[in-house]
C-alpha cells in the first residue's frame, strides 16, 4: 500500500496547494531519462559562471594588481586595478612589467630537525666525523693541538678523530642527528636506538608484460608497533664535557628543533609530545649540565591536536606564542620563556583560531585567521584578523558575513578580499590592511547562465545535535526537477575523520553531490561531533570513540530537514565515503541499521589497529587498547544489514587494502551478502569513473527500487 502525506509548505519561495505526497519511485523508462538529464546537466553547467575568481599579479610596489578574467565562451580578458583609487582598466593583452605572483601561502614551520645538516660547526673550525656509530671531532684546518681526551678503554680506536666524543655507539646504535650551539661550545647529538618498521604489501594483477602478479612492500607503522628513539645528548668542546638531558629520550616522531636563546648560549629549548598526544612540552636545557625545566607542560584527559600545535619563538625576548585547546577553544597564548609562565590569552573567547598568517615581532602582532567569533553566521566561516600580543586592539578584515580567503600586497598594505558561500556567489573587494576599510569592489561572480540551466544551489542547513542545544551545520542538494508533492530518497556524503571540518562554505557551482542528485536523491553532508573546528568538547566525542562518528547528530539533523521539507524521505536513506568516509559509512550499516539501509564505503580504514600509526594514535589513543577491536567493522562485520558496496583499489598505500579484505572475510563467514569492486592497480581512491558509475547504479537499484540501464547495451 502506498503511504500518502498532505502537506501545506513553501518550498524555494513559492507556496504549494494541499496534495497528496507519495513517495518517488521511477519507472525504468523515467530512470533512463533522469540520468540523460543528469548527464545533460553535467556538461549544460561547465562554464556557465563567469568571472569565479581572481588570481592577482601584483606590481612590486603594491600600487596595482592585473588578474586574468574569464567570460562567456571562456573568452579571457585582463584587467588591471590602481589600487589608489579602485580604478579597473579592461584588455585584451597581459600587462607588461614585472609583478609578483603572491598567493599569500601559508605553512607551519616544522617542529621537528633535518638530522646532521650542520656537519661543520658555525666557526667553521670543527667537522663532525662518524666511526663506528661514534661521534668525533676533526679540525676543518690545521690548529693548535686541542685538548687531550678522555683515556679510552682498552683496545678502543680513537686514531679516527681528532677528539673522540662517544665511545658505546655501534653501527646497530649509531650516534646521529646533530645540532650546533650558534656558537660551537656545543654539540647536541642523538643516540639513536632503532626499531625495525614492520612492512605491508599488495599485489598489482594487471601488470602489462608478465603474467604474474608483482608484489610491492613498503614500510608502514601501524598502532602499537615500536618507534625508534633518540637519546639526547650534548657535548661541550671546549670544557671535554658530556652529559645526557634531562627528559631527552625522544620515543615519538624525530630529533625535535632546537632553540638556542639570546640571553645564554648554554641553553636551548625543544618540544616534546608524548606518544599517547595527551602531554606536550616544551622544555629549557642546560647545555653545561644536560639539566631541564618545562616552560609549558600541558597534558589532558583526551588528546592534543599535535598537527596543530602552534609555536613562534621571539628570541629578542625570550618569548614564545604557543596554541592551546586548554581552556575548552583553540587559542594562542603569549608565554614569557624566561619564568616559565603564561602572560595573557592573545585570542580570548568562545570561538577558534584556525591558523596564524604571521608574527609581526616589531609591532607585536599576530595576524591571524578565526571562525565562530561572531553571532548569527556560520561558526566555521573562515575571516581574517590582527591583534597584538597583549590581546588588545582586535582588528577584523573581513566584516562580510561569509568564508573569506585574502591575497595581500607584496607591502601587505592593501589585499583582496575574496568571499562567498555555498549558495552565494564569490564578491572581489579591495581593502586597506591599516583599518581593514574597502577601497573599492573589484567584482563578482554572475551565475545567471549556471542558474537558467535548472539547477538549483545546495542549501544551508542547521539542526540540533544529539544534546537539543548544539548546532550541526551542513548542506543539502536537490534535483533539478524537483517535485515537492514527491518524496526523495537521502544519501549522506559522509566523512567523519576528526582531524577537521568537511562541508563545503565557499561558493560550489557543481559536485558530485549536485549530480548524483539529479537521479532523484536529496545528497547531503554535515559536520557532527567529533569533528574538528569547533569547541575541545564537540571535538573530544571522537577520543577512542571514532564508531560513534558523529551519527547521532548526523540523523538528528536528516530528521530535522525531513520535518522542513516534507518531500525528505527518512525512510530511504544511504550513505556513501571514502577512506575514512569509508569506515564511517559501513559503519551506518553496521550500527544504525534502523535509518541507514544503503552504503557504498570505499577505501576504508575498516579497522583501525590495521591503519597508519600516527593517524589513528591521534585519536584512539596509545597503548592499543580494547576498544580498537570493539569498536572495528572487521569485528562487527556480522551486525550488517542492508545493502552494501564495498570498493577497493588493489594498490591503496594509504589504507592497506587488506582492512577492506578482512571485512569481506568475516561478511562471508557470517553468510551475508554485498557487493565488492575491486580495481586493479588504483590507489587510495572512491573507484575512479568507474567506481562513481557503480556508486549511482546501486543507490538507484536500493533506494529507489528500480534498475539502472543496461551499461552492457549499445
Amino acid at each position: 500500500m502506498v503511504m500518502k502525506q498532505f502537506v501545506l509548505l513553501c518550498v524555494f519561495g513559492m507556496p504549494l496547494i494541499l496534495r497528496a505526497q507519495t513517495p518517488y519511485r521511477p519507472s525504468p523508462d523515467d530512470i533512463a531519462a533522469a540520468y540523460r538529464r543528469a548527464a545533460h546537466i553535467d556538461s549544460a553547467v561547465r562554464g556557465t559562471v563567469l568571472h569565479l575568481n581572481i588570481h592577482p599579479h601584483w606590481a612590486p610596489d603594491s600600487r596595482s594588481f592585473w588578474y586574468k578574467d574569464y567570460g562567456k565562451d571562456s573568452i579571457a580578458s585582463y584587467v588591471n586595478v590602481e589600487v589608489n583609487t579602485g580604478t579597473r582598466q579592461v584588455g585584451a593583452a597581459e600587462p607588461k612589467g614585472n609583478f609578483v605572483d603572491n598567493t599569500n601561502f601559508h605553512q607551519t614551520p616544522s617542529r621537528w630537525e633535518d638530522p646532521e645538516v650542520d656537519t661543520v660547526s658555525p666557526d667553521g673550525k670543527w667537522k663532525v666525523v662518524v666511526h663506528d656509530g661514534n661521534l668525533g671531532l676533526m679540525p676543518t684546518a690545521p690548529t693548535p693541538a686541542p685538548p687531550a681526551p678522555a683515556p679510552a678503554p682498552p683496545g678502543a680506536n680513537t686514531t679516527w678523530a681528532a677528539r673522540v666524543l662517544t665511545q658505546d655507539g655501534t653501527d646497530a646504535e649509531p650516534y646521529g642527528a646533530w645540532s650546533w650551539s650558534p656558537d660551537s661550545r656545543f654539540l647536541v647529538a642523538y643516540h639513536i636506538h632503532p626499531a625495525e618498521t614492520k612492512k605491508v604489501s599488495y599485489i598489482l594483477t594487471s601488470l602489462p608484460g608478465t603474467t604474474r602478479g608483482v608484489v610491492k612492500s613498503r614500510e608502514y607503522l601501524q598502532p602499537g608497533d615500536s618507534m625508534t628513539t633518540y637519546r639526547m645528548r650534548v657535548f661541550g668542546v671546549q670544557e671535554g664535557s658530556a652529559a645526557d638531558v634531562e627528559n631527552g629520550l625522544i620515543d615519538f616522531f624525530g630529533p625535535p628543533r632546537l632553540h638556542w636563546q639570546q640571553r645564554s648560549n648554554a641553553l636551548f629549548t625543544f618540544e616534546k609530545v608524548e606518544r599517547g598526544h595527551q602531554r606536550f612540552r616544551i622544555l629549557e636545557a642546560d647545555a653545561r649540565t644536560g639539566q631541564s625545566r618545562a616552560l609549558i607542560d600541558e597534558q589532558t584527559k583526551t588528546f592534543i591536536y599535535e598537527n596543530r600545535i602552534y609555536t613562534h619563538y621571539i628570541p629578542s625576548t625570550g618569548e614564545i606564542i604557543w596554541s592551546s585547546e586548554k581552556d575548552g577553544w583553540y587559542h594562542l597564548y603569549l608565554v614569557d620563556g624566561l619564568k616559565g609562565m603564561i602572560k595573557n590569552v592573545i585570542t580570548p573567547g568562545n570561538w577558534v583560531v584556525r591558523d596564524v598568517d604571521s608574527i609581526d615581532e616589531k609591532k607585536r602582532e599576530v595576524w591571524f585567521r578565526a571562525s565562530g567569533m561572531n553571532e548569527g553566521e556560520d561558526p566555521y566561516n573562515i575571516h581574517y584578523y590582527r591583534i597584538g600580543f597583549d590581546g588588545r586592539h582586535l582588528v577584523s578584515l573581513t566584516p562580510a558575513k561569509a568564508n573569506h580567503q585574502l591575497s595581500y600586497s607584496p607591502d601587505r598594505s592593501v589585499y583582496i578580499d575574496t568571499y562567498s558561500t555555498v549558495d552565494q556567489p564569490p564578491v572581489f573587494e579591495l581593502h586597506r590592511t591599516a583599518d581593514g576599510s574597502k577601497i573599492a569592489d573589484v567584482g563578482a561572480a554572475d551565475i545567471q547562465a549556471y542558474l537558467a540551466t535548472g539547477i538549483k544551489l545546495p542549501v544551508p542547513f542547521v539542526a540540533k545535535a544529539r544534546d537539543g542545544q548544539t548546532d550541526i551545520y551542513g548542506i543539502a542538494c536537490f534535483p533539478a526537477d524537483l517535485d515537492p508533492q514527491r518524496k526523495y530518497p537521502v544519501i549522506e556524503n559522509i566523512y567523519a575523520g576528526p582531524q577537521d571540518a568537511f562541508v563545503p562554505k565557499s561558493f560550489m557551482p557543481y559536485s558530485e553531490m549536485i549530480s548524483l542528485a539529479q537521479l532523484g536523491f536529496i545528497v547531503v553532508q554535515m559536520d557532527g561531533m567529533g569533528t574538528a573546528n569547533r569547541s575541545k568538547a564537540f571535538h573530544d566525542v571522537c577520543w577512542r570513540n571514532l564508531e560513534d562518528a558523529g551519527f547521532p547528530d548526523r540523523i538528528a539533523w536528516i530528521k530535522a530537514l525531513a520535518a522542513k521539507y516534507p518531500f525528505v524521505d527518512t525512510s530511504r536513506v544511504g550513505v556513501y565515503g571514502t577512506s575514512a568516509g569509508g569506515q564511517n559509512a559501513l559503519g551506518a550499516l553496521l550500527f544504525h541499521p534502523d535509518f541507514y539501509k544503503a552504503a557504498v564505503a570505499a577505501c576504508g580504514c575498516h579497522d583501525n589497529r590495521v591503519d597508519k600509526q600516527w593517524w589513528n594514535e591521534q585519536w584512539m589513543g596509545y597503548p592499543v587498547g580494547d576498544w580498537y577491536a570493539e569498536q572495528s567493522n572487521v569485528t562487527n562485520a556480522w551486525r550488517l544489514q542492508g545493502n552494501l558496496l564495498l570498493i577497493v583499489g588493489e594498490a591503496d598505500e594509504n589504507v592497506p587494502p587488506e582492512s577492506t579484505y578482512r571485512v569481506v572475510d568475516q561478511l562471508i563467514k557470517h553468510d551475508k551478502y554485498f557487493d565488492l569492486l575491486v580495481v586493479p592497480g588504483m590507489g587510495h581512491s572512491d573507484g575512479g569513473p568507474y567506481g562513481r558509475k557503480k556508486k549511482r547504479d546501486f543507490f538507484v537499484k536500493h533506494l529507489l527500487g528500480v534498475d539502472p540501464p543496461d551499461r552492457n547495451r549499445s
